[in-house]
């Protein structure tokens, strides 16, 4: 089964049909946004999962961020329907900045090169966006797919059919902006955003080397409601190359929510305000994460320090202790 068939096998024909009538006729542009840096083996399988997506005009543009593989070659010679901007190397927020820059429609949606989308995706956002029209943006339910292979199993895609109504794909909608200062529940290759919600809050922070889009997320949860489709319509991939599995240089999940509390403080715009000791508990788990990222890549007095910025947050965090006494260990 190809990746995106999924959702449509869910449906009978009329339901599908259905689906797709009820996106409304001016949320169709959608300029969908790929930055790409050395992924010239799933590039090809990204794009095509892609450009099956119906109900939508779409504009597919690929950011070629100063690869040094065939990437952008693979783009140019099998997707010429593709628009493909080269650049040099600039990080991931830059080359998705670059793309909505030269971007045409109404509607944003980004994919990173190396995921999946399945097909409906972009026809069910726009129906549950068509229930609310206050709202402008949707982001979606997914599933982590740890794989170096381009293309998924079918065996995965009948799985994820048979578990759609699973209660894990649950997640928070409408102002969620109390919810993201607990954790980013937002995946970005499942975003769907207008183009006027970037032009109040502004694009991705070109200065954030790891969470520019959670805090992006945040500064859009400030001025819209956020719906969420409960369905997974994305393969999320891991390999060894994904940036989230390399070792950051600043605890940037802390830095993205201490900026938005000492904008926005704690209360959302819906008048809902967050638990602050679940918040501090979030920092010290934040903390206690970073340690065991700094202590696995030999950084042991960074790590300690980190573990030790966690247990003043909360004494009580466990894994923050055996993160200090780990750091005075011999390494193994």
């Amino acid at each position: 089964m190809c990746p995106c068939r999924y959702l449509q096998t869910i449906l009978s024909g009329s339901r599908w049909q259905e689906l797709q009538a009820r996106c409304m006729p001016d949320l169709t542009s959608v300029s969908v946004v790929i930055p790409c840096f050395n992924a010239e083996r799933y590039i090809a399988s990204t794009l095509r999962s892609v450009l099956c997506q119906t109900g939508a005009d779409l504009e597919v543009i690929v950011v070629d961020d100063g690869s040094v593989d065939d990437s952008a070659a693979i783009v140019e010679r099998d997707f010429p329907q593709v628009r493909i901007l080269r650049r040099a190397n600039a990080g991931v927020a830059s080359a998705r900045n670059a793309g909505i820059e030269a971007s045409r429609g109404d509607w944003i949606a980004f994919c990173d090169a190396d995921d999946v989308w399945l097909e409906g995706k972009l026809a069910t956002q726009f129906a549950a966006l068509s229930q609310i029209p206050t709202c402008r943006m949707n982001y979606a339910a997914w599933h982590v797919w740890p794989s170096a292979i381009p293309e998924p199993d079918p065996a995965l895609l009948n799985d994820l059919q048979a578990r759609s109504s699973d209660m894990c794909w649950r997640g928070p909608r409408g102002w969620i902006y109390t919810d993201l200062l607990l954790d980013c529940v937002v995946w970005t290759s499942t975003v769907l955003i207008h183009r006027s919600v970037l032009s109040e809050v502004g694009v991705f922070d070109t200065e954030l080397r790891i969470g520019e889009d959670y805090d992006l997320w945040l500064r859009a949860s400030r001025v819209t409601p956020i719906e969420r489709v409960a369905q997974p319509l994305a393969l999320y991939r891991q390999h060894p190359e994904n940036i989230t599995r390399r070792a950051p240089a600043e605890n940037y999940r802390q830095r993205v929510v201490q900026r938005a509390i000492d904008r926005w403080g704690y209360v959302g715009p819906d008048g809902r305000e967050v638990d602050r000791n679940a918040v501090k508990r979030m920092f010290a788990k934040s903390c206690s994460d970073f340690a065991a990222t700094q202590l696995v890549t030999g950084q042991r007095t960074a790590g300690r320090a980190s573990a030790l910025q966690a247990l003043k947050l909360d004494a009580m965090h466990l894994a923050a202790w055996k993160l200090l006494v780990r750091s005075f260990l011999p390494l193994v």
